[in-house]
């Protein structure tokens, strides 16, 4: 089974790639880990990306989907994956079909408002633990290793909107896409908890 990821941010992406790919026995392939271990190993194409990322410069479409295609190709997703980060527009998708079987995509809709809500929300760890305000009762150290809670720079509400227009602008269309191909499978990410997200995603996929 080959699944596309899709969700705003803050949809809770990471949270129920985390348990598909545990549950379903599926490789979690995040487009910023196979950057990050192209650039770090040196590949080629890792080094076009890096020329890029170090001008402040988007990594062209081009060079994203070769990254792709050459993880793809790797012995150890035969069994089925998951993308998580990819496609993030039509080109991308379109370029994805020549290459790959996708058999479903996951839609975590959640509302804006809620998102917003959700990110703006966040106080996080340096040890890595992550909290929401809600659920501190005026804390702000980490119940795990007693350090000091901070919102990080890119969840001010300011940012978080530029990066929902952009999630609009740009991959929502992917909805539709996959909606056109019968592959889409929409679940609501806003009611529940992670667990019951889950739940809803398992009696999808069987």
């Amino acid at each position: 089974m080959n699944i596309v990821l899709l969700g705003a941010p803050g949809a809770g992406k990471g949270t129920q790639a985390s348990k598909i790919s545990q549950k379903y026995g599926l490789v979690h392939i995040s487009t910023g880990d196979i950057f990050r271990a192209n650039i770090k190993g040196g590949t080629p194409i890792g080094k076009i990306a890096k020329s890029y990322i170090d001008a402040g410069k988007l990594v062209p479409d081009e060079v994203t989907c070769e990254i792709v295609k050459n993880r793809l190709a790797e012995d150890d997703v035969k069994g089925g994956y998951m993308l998580d980060g990819f496609p993030r527009n039509l080109y991308q998708a379109g370029e994805l079909d020549k290459f790959a079987n996708i058999d479903i995509c996951i839609n975590i809709d959640v509302d804006k408002a809620l998102l917003l809500d959700r990110i703006c929300g966040r106080r996080v760890c340096v040890c890595g633990e992550s909290y929401h305000i809600s659920t501190l009762n005026g804390s702000t150290t980490c119940a795990k290793c007693g350090k000091p809670l901070y919102r990080r720079e890119d969840d001010n509400p300011q940012t978080v909107q530029a990066r929902l227009d952009t999630y609009e602008e740009q991959t929502a269309p992917l909805i539709e896409y996959y909606r056109a191909q019968s592959k889409l499978v929409t679940v609501h990410g806003g009611k529940g908890s992670p667990d019951e997200v889950f739940a809803q995603i398992c009696a999808r996929l069987g």
